[in-house]
């Protein structure tokens, strides 16, 4: 089981846009990370890349669900012989 460090909500994080990454302050200097990826994934724990502290992340998993597009079966076409 794992022991986090705090929890914090999304919105007090910051996003890259570029990366597509979350970020939040670490007591040691450097930054939680969690991707939107992850966040899509279900994932709630960011982890800080110098240290040993992760956070959990409060989040409405709906709003990050990825917009999947099912296409719609081709209708079946008869072949014509010329």
């Amino acid at each position: 089981m794992a022991v986090f460090h705090d929890e914090v909500e999304i919105e007090d994080f910051e996003y890259d846009e570029e990366t597509e990454t979350y970020s939040y302050p670490c007591p040691c200097g450097d930054r939680f990370l969690i991707t939107r990826e992850d966040l899509e994934n279900g994932e709630d724990v960011a982890t800080c890349p110098s240290c040993s502290l992760i956070l959990r992340v409060i989040y409405d998993q709906e709003q990050f669900m990825r917009d999947e597009v099912i296409a719609e079966p081709l209708a079946n076409k008869e072949l014509v012989k010329c």
